[in-house]
């Protein structure tokens, strides 16, 4: 492949978490909320936007990129699991497995 079409994935893999992070700093007392509706402290909001915000910068760019991406692949992990673990519910499985689909997009660009 050659270097347009990567610098290509990183963006459009990238995005979903810079996006993300930014929506977290427009509302952060409704991701405040939400995260202590299954018992996690607020303050965890602001390393969860860190990570979001740098992290997809830092693939984009193409810095430690398989670092980066290992540590985002991780945190789709554990954020699922906290999140997504009613396995019954058709829309919360769908979405685990969303994030299932960008863990092997990340597990591909650290390689």
């Amino acid at each position: 492949m050659n270097k347009n079409s990567h610098l290509l994935g990183r963006i459009l893999l990238a995005i979903i978490f810079i996006l993300a992070g930014i929506g977290e700093i427009k509302d952060p007392a409704g991701t405040m909320g939400y995260m202590a509706s299954v018992g996690l402290p607020g303050i965890l909001l602001w390393p969860t936007i860190a990570l979001g915000l740098l992290g997809g910068i830092a693939i984009v760019i193409g810095f430690k990129t398989s670092i980066v991406a290992v540590a985002l692949a991780i945190f789709t992990v554990v954020a699922g699991v906290l999140f997504r673990n009613n396995m019954a519910d058709q829309m919360q499985s769908m979405i685990f497995l969303k994030g299932d689909f960008y863990r092997r997009r990340l597990a591909i660009t650290s390689v």
